[in-house]
This record gives structure tokens, sequence and C-alpha cells, in this order.
């Protein structure tokens, strides 16, 4: 097994086994970046500064054009959703009206069927 790469943490200036920092956060909408991606290169942080970017990542609040934006395309997705299982209701519906009219015709055409 290798051993671990240990050099000093971009943050606490120690030397631990280090993990490179990739913000871990779905692309922006609006094209204004955050501070983790408008760095030149990520750091390279040990576990314990791993984590604590990693947190304050996730508990970043995020710019409010880009989540109001999300936002937007999330009630789009929504509406499309009920549109399309309305659709697929009346689609069931009508295969279902057209099964009972060939039924119906299949019926009145078999030989030794009554006229009314």
């Amino acid at each position: 097994m290798t051993q671990p790469l240990e050099a000093r943490c971009d943050h606490c200036k120690q030397t631990r086994p280090l993990f490179l920092y990739e913000p871990d956060h779905d692309f922006h909408l609006t094209g204004i970046t955050c501070e983790w991606c408008a760095r030149d290169k990520q750091p390279l942080l040990c576990g314990r500064c791993f984590s604590a970017e990693t947190l304050r990542e996730e508990n970043d609040p995020g710019h409010p054009d880009d989540n109001a934006m999300a936002e937007f395309f999330v009630r789009a997705a929504e509406n499309n959703g009920r549109i399309l299982a309305r659709e697929e209701a009346q689609a069931a519906a009508d295969r279902a009206a057209c099964e009972g009219i060939a039924a119906v015709t299949q019926q009145t055409n078999t030989p030794g069927a009554t006229d009314a």
C-alpha cells in the first residue's frame, strides 16, 4: 500500500497528508462565479482544513441572482412535470376509449351477431 502524499497544507501550513480541494457545487446559471470557481488553482488541504472548507462552501448562501435563476428552473421543471402527467392521463383515457370502440365494433362485425 502506498503512503499518502505529505506536504504543507495551503491553509494551516502544517505538514500532513493532503487532498486537492475541488468545489462540490453545480454550475452557475447566471455566469456569476463564486470564490471557489474564481481561484486560479485549488488548494491542497489537510483533512481538517478540507472538512472546514467543505462546510464553509455548503453553508455559503450563493449569489441571489444565481439562486433566483435556479428557483425559476425548479418551478419550470415542476410545471412541465404536471403538464406531462396531465397529457399522459389524457392519452391513457383516449387509448381506453379507442379500445372500447374497437371491442364494440368487433362484436357487431362478428358473424352471428344480431342487428337491433
